[in-house]
């Protein structure tokens, strides 16, 4: 039988912050949970994949070149390949995010992302 997750549920379990918690794989996508507080990540491009947040529970920003973009629980923002970001949190917050395999790395994650 399939099996349901919970994505706050699954948010709150991460042990740390700045931890993903791979949720669940759609087609060629990763999906992964996490927390996090007071920081701000350097801009980055994903050349190959589109990215989706979708806040769980509290609030940040997204930095582009022509400004910052709030987010705020329920809210859903997909980044287009190719677009120059970046995440600024500043309280905690606990976000879904889907991409293609092999987006996320040590390098655009500030040093924290395991597959």
């Amino acid at each position: 039988m399939l099996a349901k997750v919970n994505l706050s549920e699954q948010a709150d379990s991460v042990s740390g912050l700045f931890e993903y918690l791979q949720v669940g794989r759609l087609n060629d996508h990763v999906l992964n949970v996490l927390q996090a507080e007071n920081r701000t990540l350097g801009f980055h491009i994903h050349e190959h994949s589109d990215e989706l947040f979708y806040v769980i529970e509290g609030a940040f920003e997204l930095e582009f070149d022509d400004g910052l973009v709030p987010l705020s629980q329920g809210d859903m923002l997909i980044i287009p390949k190719g677009t120059r970001h970046r995440p600024v949190v500043r309280e905690l917050v606990k976000c879904l995010l889907i991409e293609l395999g092999g987006t996320l790395t040590a390098e655009n994650t500030g040093g924290t992302y395991r597959e």
